[in-house]
């Protein structure tokens, strides 16, 4: 899968940004506009890759295109294995809840 779609964690990271600065050292991460929008579509590719792992899937991350032609270049390949999921969910739980991003586990769901 080509991702897109990766604002919704930015919108998010944005939204809670205030009150995140005081508690976590990481909002730093993402508390200038440029770094929300960037570490929100990095951190978008690494829950969907987790809840694809968290589904059974074996992925791997990859160019799509070299990088002089998309900054926005990654293509997530996954392979349903069945493999083992507890902890690929357990860490998607920890990301979301270290992040201020709890309410987006609706959107990046590990149960099926």
């Amino acid at each position: 899968m080509v991702p897109c779609c990766q604002a919704e964690v930015a919108a998010v990271l944005r939204k809670n940004k205030g009150k995140d600065l005081a508690k976590n050292v990481l909002t730093e991460l993402w508390r200038h506009p440029i770094h929300t929008r960037e570490f929100g579509s990095h951190i978008t590719n690494v829950l969907r890759c987790l809840q694809l792992e968290a589904h059974g899937y074996q992925v791997t991350v990859t160019e799509l295109v070299g990088w002089e032609h998309s900054m926005k270049n990654e293509l997530i390949i996954a392979n349903f294995k069945d493999l083992p999921c507890n902890r690929p969910a357990e860490r998607l739980g920890e990301i979301l809840q270290t992040l201020g991003l709890e309410e987006m586990s609706g959107r990046f769901f590990t149960q099926m």
